[in-house]
C-alpha cells in the first residue's frame, strides 16, 4: 500500500511497520516519556519511520513536551533598527537549535505585550524573550510579571533585554555607566553647555541614560539646565519635535554647544530638525546618541554613540532563555563602547 497516495502516515503506522507499540514509537519520535528505549529498537523505529516518510504531527509532540518547537520574540517596534539588529541576533541563535521564531510587534502599547504573552503560553512556545524597556509603573509590572511565571509554570522558558525588574534571566546593559562615560568623553573635547533629549517620563532605558549623562558631567560642573533636559518620543519623531521646541525657546539660536539623545532614532529626529534651522553639525552644535544602530551608517555627519553588541545581544538572550537551569535567575550585563565620530568633532578635527 502507498500511504503517501492515500494518507499521511501516522505514528500507529510507524509502530506497525517497526514491530512495537505505539507508545514506545512516541518515545523514540516525540520525546514522549522518561522510559528509554534500547538501541536496535530505537534504529527499527527511526528506519520505519523514514521509509513511510513520516512526519510528526507538531500537535502531538507539544503535548508530549509540553512545548513547541518555536520561540516567541515580543519587541516594541520592529521598525526601529534597535529591535531588528537584536531580532537578527535572536533568529540565527534559536535556528541554531532548530527553533522557529514568531515575532510580535506591541507598537509600545504594554497591553499588547501582555496579551501576546498570554498568546504564546497557549501555543506552549518553548521560550518567550521580551526586548524592550521597561516603564516604571507597578501596574503595568506586576502584571507582566505574573504572566511571565505562567508562562514559567506551563513548562516554557523566559529571558529578556532591558531591565532586571522582572524577575527572570536578563541581558541588562549598563546604560547609566555607559552614559557617563560618554559625558565625560564629550567633555574632556571641550564641550561644556549640553541640552538632553531624556525620552518620556517613567522609561527606565532612557531615565537611566539621562540620569548617567547627567552625574557624568556634574563632577565638572557642567550638568544641564532642567529647562534643557527634554522630555519626548522615545523615536525619531520625539527627537525632531524636541529640538524644533528647543530652537523654538531661544530664538532659532542653539542655546547649547552640545545635544545628547537618549537613543540613536532621537539623535536622528535631532539632526533633521537641525537641518531644516539651517544649523550644522558640529559647526553650529555638537549631536550624540545611544545604541550604534545600523542606520547610523548612512547619515553623515557620523554620528557619536555608545555602541552596543545588539546582534550578540540577541544570541545572547536565546541562551539565557534556553540554558540554564529551570527555576534559576540570571544576570548578563553588557557594557557600551564610546564612539567619536564627526557630530562631535571640534576645532575641524575627525573623530573616529
Amino acid at each position: 500500500m502507498d500511504l503517501g497516495e492515500r494518507s499521511a502516515a501516522t505514528l500507529a503506522d510507524v509502530a506497525g511497520r517497526a514491530g512495537v507499540s505505539q507508545a514506545t514509537a512516541s518515545r523514540v519520535l516525540n520525546g514522549n516519556g522518561r522510559r528509554r528505549v534500547g538501541a536496535e529498537m530505537r534504529k527499527r523505529v527511526r528506519a520505519a519511520a523514514d521509509e513511510l516518510d513520516y512526519s510528526p504531527n507538531a500537535q502531538a509532540q507539544a503535548m508530549a513536551r509540553g512545548t513547541t518547537a518555536t520561540l516567541g520574540l515580543i519587541v516594541h517596534d520592529i521598525v526601529d533598527p534597535y529591535f531588528s539588529m537584536i531580532a537578527a541576533g535572536v533568529v540565527d541563535a534559536a535556528a541554531e537549535r532548530g527553533l522557529l521564531v514568531t515575532m510580535a510587534s506591541t507598537q509600545r502599547d504594554p497591553a499588547a505585550e501582555l496579551r501576546h504573552v498570554e498568546l504564546l503560553r497557549q501555543a506552549r512556545a518553548q521560550a518567550v524573550v521580551l526586548a524592550g524597556s521597561r516603564l516604571d509603573d507597578p501596574d503595568l509590572l506586576d502584571p507582566m510579571r505574573s504572566a511571565l511565571r505562567a508562562v514559567l509554570r506551563a513548562g516554557g522558558r523566559v529571558a529578556c533585554i532591558g531591565q532586571d525588574v522582572l524577575g527572570v534571566s536578563t541581558v541588562v546593559v549598563e546604560n547609566r555607566l555607559a552614559a557617563a562615560t560618554l559625558a565625560t568623553a564629550l567633555h574632556a573635547q571641550g564641550y561644556r553647555r549640553f541640552a538632553v533629549l531624556a525620552g518620556p517620563p517613567g522609561h527606565l532605558t532612557s531615565r537611566d541614560r539621562t540620569e548617567g549623562f547627567c552625574y557624568g558631567l556634574s563632577g565638572y560642573g557642567a550638568e544641564p539646565a532642567p529647562s534643557y533636559v527634554l522630555a519626548c518620543a522615545f523615536t525619531r519623531e520625539g527627537g525632531y519635535e524636541a529640538v524644533r521646541r528647543l530652537l523654538a525657546d531661544s530664538g532659532g539660536v542653539p542655546p547649547v554647544d552640545c545635544i545628547f539623545a537618549a537613543n540613536d532614532v532621537m539623535a536622528l529626529g535631532a539632526l533633521e530638525a537641525l537641518e531644516e534651522a539651517g544649523l550644522s553639525v558640529p559647526g553650529s552644535v555638537g549631536l550624540a546618541g545611544f545604541d550604534d544602530i545600523v542606520s547610523l551608517r548612512d547619515v553623515r555627519p557620523g554620528i557619536t554613540t555608545v555602541r552596543l553588541p545588539l546582534t550578540e545581544m540577541g544570541s545572547a538572550v536565546v541562551g539565557l532563555a534556553l540554558d540554564g537551569e529551570p527555576g534559576t535567575v540570571a544576570r548578563t550585563p553588557v557594557r557600551g563602547e564610546i564612539v567619536l565620530r564627526d557630530s562631535t568633532a571640534r576645532s575641524g578635527g575627525t573623530a573616529v
